[in-house]
């Protein structure tokens, strides 16, 4: 198997960026993994698309990185950047301005192989460029193999706890 390539997504590639998010949408672990289910993301039109990916190139609040095998991408993970007094992707208000990962996917296929690692490690070192000192996640509490892969990458629990829209969840976060 060849080794997936990290890097942040480009403006133009909107329908990669949709048809990777449908992939994880459709994931067998996506009821404990994403607030979105394969139908409503089909139903997003293309401006969307263009506009999320848009701000996921070439904002200072927002990247999203994939990770690319031989032309296919794999995996894909997005920061947000989240002002004081803001509210997150869950509507709860930030006390201090952080960076968030969300939507954290890898195919099957390259789970166990170090893409995960990758991901986070390019997803750090852009937050820390944007000022951040930790790297802050979202974890559905039954989701055994994220927290694993979350652990090895330097996260750990908070002691934040919440039922969200998915069910019970923990914060995680890493330091950068």
């Amino acid at each position: 198997m060849t080794a997936a390539a990290v890097r942040r997504v480009r403006a133009d590639e909107w329908p990669e960026v949709r048809a990777l998010r449908l992939e994880s949408t459709s994931d067998p672990d996506a009821a404990i993994a994403f607030l979105e289910t394969p139908e409503q993301v089909a139903a997003r039109p293309d401006d969307f698309w263009r506009d999320r990916t848009a701000r996921a190139a070439e904002s200072e609040v927002a990247a999203q990185f994939v990770a690319e095998a031989e032309g296919v991408w794999v995996a894909s993970l997005s920061v947000l950047i989240r002002a004081t007094g803001q509210k997150d992707h869950l509507g709860r208000y930030v006390d201090d301005r952080r960076a968030d990962a969300v939507g954290v996917y890898v195919n099957p296929a390259y789970r166990g192989t170090g893409t995960v690692d990758a991901l986070f490690d390019a997803a750090a070192a852009w937050a820390a460029s944007q000022g951040l000192r930790r790297l802050t996640l979202d974890v559905h509490a039954d989701n055994a193999r994220a927290q694993a892969a979350y652990r090895r990458n330097g996260f750990s629990p908070t002691g934040v706890t919440f039922t969200g829209p998915i069910g019970p969840e923990l914060e995680m976060a890493r330091p950068l």
